[in-house]
């Protein structure tokens, strides 16, 4: 059986001990010398909090570097097992060369062992939903590489759409301009965001919480309606939980379904873009559609 090593899923430490997943964390930094590892030495909530309680923190996100992969790959090489390790998209973060450079990096050193690197083409809750379709996999014994064949297929079907409660956030990372965020803020404006071949794209700018919801629920059900047995769904916030299961309640009378993922929180990767009070769905298919 190989071994799981993924960065920028969402992933509890509690679920990472569950499915027997190694999590590589990201750094985060608010004074731009001291580096904080994301879930080991500042959690997701505290993370969060204090971007809340002070408006002149400009906080910035680094990805785990070659070595960091280096350190999480070697024991289990040592151990005899191969590995998949999946990142977040290389259109959105370095995380892919760095897992890529470590894994050839060890190539001579462990000549018999397999390391497979994917490519997610995600982030946070949509390759989530791709995590957990290969530990299936691996726990039903399929191979290392016709896991990361389906898996292949699978990110193809992922979709996420998220929406943010101000565009304050973009505004500090740069994403937006100054003037954008001020009028949007007056205008109520949110956006309606989707992650698409790997990359961030808006759908829409729309005013008032409740029409966006509407609208992302409406057309998440208009594109599941006819494949909701092949499908995995997952609802993410930012410190919005009350939000976020109303969504996920709304989105199961939508479908007529049960969604059995528990509702995540958004961890700093893609959230220090987005800011608390994001919402976020994602679904995909299930590995067995791909199964011949």
């Amino acid at each position: 059986m190989f071994q799981l090593i993924s960065v920028g899923c969402d992933f509890t430490k509690e679920e990472a001990l569950k499915y027997n997943v190694d999590i590589v964390p990201f750094y985060v930094t608010f004074d731009q010398n001291t580096f904080l590892k994301e879930g080991v030495d500042i959690s997701k909530e505290e993370y969060f909090k204090r971007l809340l309680a002070d408006k002149n923190l400009y906080p910035k996100t680094a990805q785990p570097s070659p070595q960091d992969y280096i350190d999480a790959y070697t024991p289990y090489l040592k151990a005899g097992k191969d590995i998949i390790s999946l990142t977040i998209s290389s259109k959105l973060s370095g995380t892919y060369n760095s897992a890529t450079l470590a894994a050839d990096t060890l190539k001579d050193e462990y000549p018999n062992r397999t390391i497979i690197v994917i490519d997610s083409l995600n982030v946070a809750i949509g390759q989530g939903l791709l995590l957990k379709e290969i530990i299936k996999m691996r726990d039903k014994g399929y191979s290392i590489t016709e896991t990361a064949q389906i898996a292949d297929e699978i990110k193809k079907t992922i979709r996420i759409y998220f929406t943010l409660d101000s565009l304050e956030y973009l505004r500090r990372g740069g994403r937006v301009g100054p003037t954008t965020a001020l009028v949007g803020g007056i205008l109520g404006l949110r956006p309606i965001l989707q992650v698409v071949d790997g990359a961030v794209d808006q759908l829409d700018s729309v005013r008032g919480k409740k029409k966006v919801l509407q609208l992302i629920v409406e057309g998440v059900t208009a594109a599941l309606k006819d494949d909701i047995e092949n499908i995995c769904v997952s609802v993410a916030h930012i410190l919005n939980p009350d939000d976020a299961i109303a969504l996920k309640a709304s989105l199961e009378t939508s479908l007529s379904m049960k969604i059995t993922n528990p509702v995540v929180e958004i961890g700093a990767t893609i959230g220090t873009h987005a800011g608390p009070g994001a919402l976020a769905i994602a679904y995909c298919k299930k590995y067995e559609t791909f199964v011949k």
